[in-house]
């Protein structure tokens, strides 16, 4: 039997339920195929979405029609904006989500979403003929036809799980990997593949934590939804938010994990294999920190109906018992019983060089990669990618031009832009940090700057975008001193007049800043041919990191364009550096 579809999606995680409901909604018959139906949109790592600059991308996926935000703000079980003390230019939503809720959310939206089904298989092959791919062949040996296919595949690329020196075949633990489709991308599409790798934490029971020795970390007092169309008020009414905790490890603690680093699993596997840099294994913070004696770890509930408790910052390869021995070394975690143990996950992944700005592949038409195929770590940013890769094959096979984000009005283009021409040699993960354009591109002003997009492409609704008008029409009288006869809050819902107000002030703050902003970024351009003395001393700029004049020392680039275009370095970076070039200039005549 031979099945034929505008555009077939393989993996049903964050990117793949993006990519999959942004096709369906475009009015294109869609197919998502995952090897577990039971596992739509699970959180195998900590169940939270947003974070520092993460959040941000979550409100614009939600702003151009995307599902993430609304799902988050019923799964959310604690809401927090990160980074409230400073300006709002990174304040960052975040939300503990209910992990199960999440799941079984997402999958809802799929299974009744119109324009597309759900298969239970494994792609074991894509069909390529001239560069140009006309669908998957999947386990069963049957042939599914499509215009567009859209890899989704997360960790599951031949996924080999740790538990110390012990190791089997899995894509997440207890879930079987994708063993075959790794050839044919090497084979018949002619990609280049890598392997990176990525540890969990142990799960532990709330019964068995002693809290009084803890520091409590509560929610918001009014805590703010992710999506533009949840109505805060009733949302507020009906939220119950559970506290987090605060522990710390101690010398205790350093000294069994120091002790036992030859019996940790984030050392085997492929020679070149890198892991996240910025949520490491405690292994090797202890290993890379040993002045240290002591590292954060949050304790975050994961669910309402479940005793199960995240140790956010308890990453591990070690062993099941020294595992026990680690956790109980810890001030109120003592006692505590583990119901999982943590383990390290090692998968293969494409080097996004090999892809286009619209996340096309440059090696065969209509084949589109979205997520941690791409090398990306994180719930958000696979969930921005698999937007922009299922928006981008569908406007493909519509004979469309492709959705293409710029640095200046969004952190998803930041982070595409990022990997398609910088490439990378350990997992991306995104920070405000690597936004020149951070004072224009805010999580309040994520609509304001794509809704237009959204329904352009039309996945924001006709009545949507009319309540949307509406509002940024009252913005604009307020900005302009007219404040006469506005509105009800009940006629602007779900936007209310406290949020236009709150939007103007934000925007009155900035202007003067965002003009110098805009000035530093065009100078930056300009700059690209300053030359850089050969033996410039990094470590005269202290506004540098340790990382970022490691690479610089590395590499010793010529020109602040060479400089600008070593991997992880940020955009903040290359503006130190060039402020202080110009000091030493003026400083010389």
């Amino acid at each position: 039997m031979e099945r034929k579809y505008k555009v077939v999606i393989v993996g049903a995680g964050h990117a793949g339920c993006e990519a999959s409901l942004a096709c369906a909604r475009m009015g294109l018959k869609t197919l998502v195929i995952t090897l577990n139906v039971d596992s739509i949109a699970k959180m195998p790592c900590n169940p939270a979405v947003g974070g520092i600059a993460k959040g941000q991308m979550v409100r614009e996926i939600d702003a151009m029609g995307g599902e993430m935000g609304q799902t988050t703000d019923y799964a959310g079980l604690q809401f927090k904006i990160l980074n409230s003390s400073r300006g709002p230019a990174v304040w960052s939503p975040r939300a503990q989500c209910d992990k199960e809720l999440y799941s079984v959310l997402m999958s809802k939206s799929l299974q009744n979403q119109q324009n597309l089904e759900i298969l239970q298989s494994e792609v074991t092959s894509l069909i390529v003929k001239n560069g140009k791919v006309y669908g998957v062949k999947i386990l069963t040996g049957e042939t599914i036809e499509a215009d567009a296919v859209v890899l989704t595949t997360g960790t599951f690329l031949k996924g080999t799980i740790y538990l110390g020196k012990m190791h089997f075949d899995g894509g997440r633990f207890n879930e079987r990997s994708a063993s075959y489709l790794s050839k044919s991308l090497a084979e018949d599409c002619g990609l280049v593949l890598g392997r990176f790798k990525t540890t969990t934490t142990p799960r532990i029971n709330s019964r068995s934590i002693d809290y009084s020795k803890m520091t409590e970390q509560s929610g918001d007092e009014k805590p703010m939804p992710f999506s533009h169309f949840t109505k805060v008020e009733e949302w507020r009414k009906k939220l119950k938010q559970l506290s987090c905790w605060l522990t710390y490890t101690n010398t205790k603690t350093h000294k069994i994990v120091g002790d036992n680093l030859e019996l940790s699993s984030i050392n085997i596997g492929e020679v070149n294999s890198k892991s996240p840099r910025y949520c490491p294994a405690i292994e090797e913070k202890i290993e890379r920190y040993p002045e240290k004696t002591s590292h954060h770890i949050f304790v975050e509930p994961e669910g309402y109906n479940t005793n199960e408790i995240y140790l956010n910052g308890l990453y591990t390869g070690l062993p099941f018992d020294l595992q026990k021995q680690m956790i109980n070394s810890i001030a109120g975690l003592e006692n505590a019983k583990v119901i999982r143990y943590g383990y390290a996950i090692e998968y293969d992944y494409s080097n996004p060089l090999q892809i286009k700005k619209s996340l096309e592949t440059k090696t065969v038409e209509n084949l589109f990669l979205g997520g941690q195929i791409n090398g990306t770590t994180g719930y958000e940013e696979a969930a921005s990618q698999g937007f922009v890769a299922g928006v981008n094959a569908g406007l493909k096979v519509s004979g469309k031009a492709p959705l293409i984000l710029g640095r200046n009005e969004s952190y998803i283009g930041i982070l595409i832009d990022d990997i398609t021409t910088k490439g990378m040699d350990e997992p991306y993960r995104m920070f405000t940090s690597r936004a020149e354009y951070r004072l224009s591109i805010r999580n309040d002003n994520a609509d304001l700057r794509l809704m237009d997009i959204g329904h352009s492409i039309g996945l924001i609704s006709d009545k949507a975008y009319k309540k949307f008008e509406f509002y940024r029409k009252v913005l604009t009288n307020i900005y302009e001193g007219n404040a006469e006869n506005l509105p009800s809050d009940e006629e602007l819902s779900p936007w209310s007049l406290e949020k236009a107000q709150e939007e103007v002030y934000i925007r009155k703050k900035y202007e003067g800043y965002i003009e110098i902003q805009d000035k530093m970024a065009n100078k930056m351009k300009k700059n690209k041919d300053r030359r850089i003395p050969e033996d410039f001393d990094y470590n005269k700029l202290e506004s540098l990191s340790a990382e970022t004049k490691q690479r610089l020392f590395e590499v010793c680039p010529q020109t602040i364009g060479q400089a600008s275009e070593i991997r992880a370095i940020k955009p903040s970076d290359i503006a130190i550096l060039t402020v202080y070039l110009e000091k030493q200039k003026k400083e010389k005549k």
